[in-house]
């Protein structure tokens, strides 16, 4: 998505959001707006097995939107957004209207994790004011935790997400299908 259709879908979504009168408190759960699937996914580094409960971005439209206005994240929470294709290593995240600070794993289409980086929140109003945060190697997914999360708990380049846990739910989940 260019960054002027982003700035478009973006736009549209906060005018939506302002004229139905939500308060500040309200607005910050965009699960109305823009639903999410979670899955338990865990992360195997040299000494220990971590799992996060991380919400799924899997459509355009999931991954613009992101983690933007929450004020907080759980502790073992995250979002893992999900590509199609290979990102190239050029690809960035931004910080537009995200409050938190961030942590950002890039990981292959193996599950390893080849760049982890520290993302600021973004004070500007604009989105042309925000800073964009390369990935730096060519990924398949990108999972974002609360700002020292893989510190914490021994993470590094090299390290493996499961994804496998992620395919099979979201397999296992299309062959009971649709919800009611």
């Amino acid at each position: 998505m260019s960054s002027t259709t982003r700035l478009t879908f973006v736009t549209g979504l906060l005018l939506v959001l302002a004229c139905r009168g939500e308060s500040k408190e309200e607005s910050a759960d965009y699960a109305h707006i823009i639903p999410f699937d979670t899955a338990s996914v865990r992360i195997a580094s040299a000494t220990d097995t971590t799992r996060v409960i991380a919400e799924l971005a899997e459509t355009e439209e999931q991954r613009t939107m992101g983690l933007m206005e929450r004020q907080s994240l759980a502790p073992n929470a995250g979002m893992l957004f999900l590509y199609a294709t290979t990102q190239p290593d050029s690809s960035a995240f931004w910080m537009f209207r995200t409050r938190i600070p961030l942590d950002i794993a890039f990981v292959d289409s193996a599950g390893t994790i080849r760049s982890i980086q520290t993302m600021q929140p973004c004070q500007s109003t604009l989105a042309q004011g925000c800073p964009s945060y390369p990935a730096g190697a060519a990924f398949r997914g990108a999972l974002e935790a609360n700002v020292g999360y893989f510190a914490q708990h021994g993470i590094r380049v090299g390290d493996h997400l499961l994804l496998q846990d992620t395919a099979n739910r979201r397999r296992a989940t299309a062959a009971a299908g649709p919800s009611k």
